[in-house]
Parts: C-alpha cells; sequence; structure tokens
C-alpha cells in the first residue's frame, strides 16, 4: 500500500521510507528516533491487539515521543502500514535447492503460510502496488529462483509466482475469518466437527448433489490428506492445490522443452 496524493499512490514516498535504513554512504549523527523504530513499535502494537489498535498517538506513548515526532519520520497512515508490513514481513527462508525445485516452492509456500498464522494482522493491510519494499522483494526473489529452475521463462515465473502468494494469501484470509467465525457467541458453531454435524442435517442431496457426496465421503475418512515430503508438510488447505499446480508447471515446461528442442 502506498500513501495517496490527488494523483494516486505515492510511490517515491515509500520507495524512500522502504529503503530508508539500507542507504549507503550516510554522516553525520544518526537519528535519536529512526523509521525502524516506530515500525517496531507498531508491530508489537499489532502483535498484541490487532491492527484495529495501531494509531499514532498509541506508537508516540509506546516510544516515549510526541505524536508529531512520529508524523515527522512517517507522515501518513498509508505510509505506516506500508513500511510496518515490510518489515514484519522478516526475510525470507533459505530453500533447499537440492532436491528439486518442488520441494524449494513447497518450502516457500509453508513459511509465508507460517507467517500469516502468526501475524494474521497482516492480511488486513490492503494492497494497492506491486511489492517494492526490501523484505517483500526478498521473498518474491526466493520464489523465482526455483521457478526459473524448473524451466519456465521470465515473465511465466513472475505469474507462478504471484498465483503461488495468491493461493497461500487468499487461503490464510478464509482460514482466519472462519476460526474468528467458531469463536463467536449465541449459538453459532465453535469448531469444524460441530460446523460439519450441523451442515450435514441441512445438505439436502436433491438440491446440493456433488457437495452432499463431498461432505459424505469426508464424513467416512474418504479423502486425501496433504502429500507429505520430509520437513516439507503443508496443511490439508494448501498441500493439494499447490501440488497440483506445481504438476502442471513441470508439465508445461516439460512441453515447451521438447517445442524448442524439434524447432
Amino acid at each position: 500500500m502506498a500513501t495517496r496524493d490527488s494523483k494516486g499512490p505515492d510511490l517515491q514516498r515509500s520507495l524512500t521510507l522502504l529503503w530508508s535504513g539500507h542507504s549507503r554512504g550516510q554522516r553525520g549523527p544518526r537519528p535519536k528516533l529512526t523509521v525502524a523504530q516506530i515500525a517496531d513499535a507498531a508491530i508489537r502494537i499489532a502483535d498484541a491487539d490487532g491492527l484495529e489498535a495501531l494509531s499514532m498517538q498509541r506508537i508516540a506513548a509506546e516510544i516515549g515521543y510526541s505524536t508529531m515526532s512520529i508524523y515527522n519520520h512517517i507522515p501518513s497512515k498509508d505510509l505506516l502500514l506500508e513500511v510496518v508490513t515490510d518489515i514484519a514481513a522478516g526475510r525470507p527462508p533459505e530453500l533447499d535447492s537440492t532436491r528439486g525445485f518442488r520441494h524449494a516452492v513447497r518450502q516457500w509456500v509453508g513459511a509465508l503460510w507460517a507467517g500469516f498464522q502468526a501475524r494474521p494482522w497482516l492480511l488486513r493491510v490492503p494492497l494497492d502496488h506491486a511489492p517494492i519494499g526490501p523484505n517483500q522483494l526478498a521473498w518474491l526473489d526466493r520464489l523465482l529462483r526455483p521457478l526459473l529452475t524448473a524451466g519456465l521463462a521470465g515473465g511465466e515465473a513472475r505469474a507462478a509466482a504471484l498465483h503461488l502468494t495468491a493461493v497461500v494469501r487468499g487461503t490464510a484470509q478464509i482460514s482466519m475469518d472462519m476460526t474468528g467465525a467458531h469463536k463467536t457467541a449465541g449459538g453459532s458453531p465453535h469448531n469444524e466437527a460441530e460446523l460439519a454435524h450441523a451442515l450435514a442435517e441441512l445438505i439436502d442431496p436433491t438440491g446440493y448433489p456433488a457437495l452432499a457426496a463431498v461432505h459424505a465421503a469426508e464424513t467416512a475418512g474418504d479423502h486425501a490428506g496433504p502429500e507429505r515430503f520430509d520437513g516439507d508438510a503443508l496443511p490439508v488447505e494448501l498441500s493439494f492445490g499447490v501440488d497440483r499446480f506445481l504438476d502442471g508447471v513441470e508439465a508445461w515446461a516439460a512441453a515447451e522443452a521438447r517445442r524448442a528442442g524439434s524447432s
């Protein structure tokens, strides 16, 4: 996300703040208050009380500065959220490329999923443009490596990376929303077992034949669990879709290699 002026997102201001700690050759005394300190305080607040609790006033109180001091460093809430999102994402994992591109991609997917589970408030931050922060670019770069190794061309690898990111983010969002719904009072189901039991009484095979068949199979335990590799297990919500997507990547790359060899 980026701060906005009358013409739309101000990407230059975003870039300046996101890369403020990566400049080279700076001289003179270090400022007493830094963008990183403000972002770290914001992350502590969001981790403890959620994104709704985040405000410039709360951050100022957290670190013992005036609200104006915060605005002098980060002039808008939009910019604050952009910086916080990049820093909270952290650095991507080192991927094991020795076991093939599938293993590396699954490692990346699992790490991104774990990050959203640890900090679900990240899913509440709207996205206004492609990643431009150092950590987010590092995550993208780390995923592009095995996709390029698999034989995808540049634009294909970027499209595949965008799809995988959307799958993980979207699945994590649905999982978080459903978990929140299970915590509601007033007689609503509070866990998956109660929800499944409630649906079993509502799903009419005449009106919902496919859904009834799937529900019956799942209730009977006749459903495929996640494919598991050592150190590479994914939750069932992700595993099937990610693995079938990677099947497609392999098939596409092999077909392209055959076409190139025959031309």
